[in-house]
């Protein structure tokens, strides 16, 4: 059994601060970005977008390990369906720790502005 789980990036730091990058995925989902700046975007600015970004990143993934255990049950390999429904419950705490990390990001930047 293969999983094919491609990640591939691009960058172009030009000093106009542009970049894009991509994930394409064989298990149904795909990933596109471009961000053009015409600054450089401050460490909280980058974790603002990142944070963003890894949630609903790892949303996707928990998803697809849920519906992966259903067919792995549906198809008699319980023990596989454990190990995937775990890691669907492991993934929804790390969404947890990124909206909390999230939350407090926002405030920190509210508390920020002069």
């Amino acid at each position: 059994m293969t999983h094919d789980h491609d990640h591939s990036h691009a960058h172009d730091h030009n000093h106009g601060q542009e970049h894009s990058h991509s994930h394409d995925h064989a298990h149904e989902h795909s990933y596109g970005h471009n961000h053009s700046h015409s600054q450089e975007l401050t460490l909280e600015q980058k974790l603002e977008k990142l944070l963003g970004h890894w949630i609903d990143h790892n949303d996707s993934h928990k998803d697809t390990f849920v519906t992966w255990a259903h067919r792995a049950k549906d198809g008699g390999i319980d023990e596989i369906a454990l190990n995937l429904e775990k890691a669907g419950q492991l993934s929804r705490e790390v969404t947890k720790q990124l909206k909390d990390a999230q939350k407090k990001l926002k405030v920190f930047m509210e508390q920020e502005l002069p």
